[in-house]
């Protein structure tokens, strides 16, 4: 049984348990790494795409407000480039998280060639970060084509 506690601010044990579970648990990015056997892995190669395509927007809007000085102007700026850092982000912890930890397997016939792929796609993310070009976002976007045999649609 639990004990009472008279104190306004003490919490009862179930309490506490209840937000160390529920409350304070960090939220699953990618996919959990648990052998759960669902994945979908065309559906994921998409979402990188589609990241791929909001970089692209971020990075064209980026470019046409260079130069403006009005507060809206730079405002917007930096939301275009917390955009384009977020969407990259996606992508980098896709292929960590999900695709290097349980799509690719050292006994797969091709395992050298997958690894060098899916790296391709983690630094062309991450140079998409660094830089407001659009040939960092062409070269993204080739690097997710070169997984797409790997991982066919339905």
């Amino acid at each position: 049984m639990l004990k009472k506690m008279n104190h306004p601010f003490a919490f009862s044990s179930l309490a506490v348990i209840f937000l160390l579970v529920f409350g304070l648990a960090p939220a699953v990015q990618a996919h959990c790494q648990i052998p759960c056997g669902i994945y979908d892995d065309h559906a994921r190669v998409k979402s990188m795409k589609e990241d791929a395509l909001t970089i692209e927007k971020s990075i064209h809007k980026i470019s046409a407000l260079t130069g403006k000085t009005d507060a809206l102007s730079v405002n917007q700026r930096v939301r275009w480039v917390m955009n384009k850092e977020k969407h990259a982000q996606n992508i980098i912890s896709a292929i960590s998280d999900y695709f290097l930890t349980q799509r690719v397997k050292p006994d797969q016939e091709d395992y050298t060639r997958r690894l060098i792929n899916h790296h391709a796609v983690i630094v062309a993310a991450m140079k998409a970060k660094q830089n407001a070009a659009p040939e960092f976002v062409q070269a993204l976007k080739q690097a997710i084509g070169e997984l797409e045999p790997y991982y066919p649609g339905h």
